[in-house]
C-alpha cells in the first residue's frame, strides 16, 4: 500500500452543523418579525378605514347642522377610535374624512397608515 487511507466510520464531522444552526435561527427570527411586522400593518389599517367609515357615517347624521358640528362628531369618533382626524370636509351633504394611524409592530420601523371614508345623503 502507497498511503494510509482512514476508514469513513473513523472521520470526525462532529460539529459541522453548529455554525450553521444560529444562521439558520436568526434567519428563520427575522422572517417571523418580519411576517409579524406586516400583520400589524395590516390590523393599523383595518382599524383606520373601520375608523374613517364610522368618523364619516357619524359626521354625515349632523351634516345639516353644518360643517363644524359635523367635523366635530367625526373628531369625538377618531379620538375614541385610537386615530387621528386629518382632514374632515363638507361637500353638499357628504363628509369627507381622513385619518391616519400610527402603526407599532415589533420592528423598531415607524410607520402611519392612512384612510379616506366618505358618506352622506344621497
Amino acid at each position: 500500500m502507497s498511503g494510509t487511507s482512514v476508514p469513513a466510520a473513523e472521520v470526525d464531522d462532529c460539529g459541522a452543523a453548529t455554525p450553521l444552526a444560529p444562521a439558520l435561527l436568526a434567519a428563520l427570527m427575522l422572517v417571523i418579525l418580519i411576517g409579524l411586522h406586516l400583520g400589524s400593518v395590516i390590523v393599523a389599517r383595518h382599524r383606520a378605514e373601520g375608523a374613517a367609515d364610522l368618523a364619516a357615517l357619524a359626521a354625515a347624521g349632523r351634516s345639516m347642522a353644518g360643517e363644524a358640528v359635523a367635523c366635530e362628531r367625526a373628531r369625538r369618533v377618531t379620538d375614541r377610535m385610537g386615530v387621528r382626524l386629518e382632514r374632515c370636509a363638507l361637500a353638499g351633504f357628504d363628509v369627507v374624512v381622513e385619518v391616519h394611524r400610527d402603526v407599532t409592530g415589533p420592528l423598531p420601523v415607524p410607520g402611519i397608515v392612512a384612510a379616506r371614508a366618505r358618506a352622506g345623503w344621497r
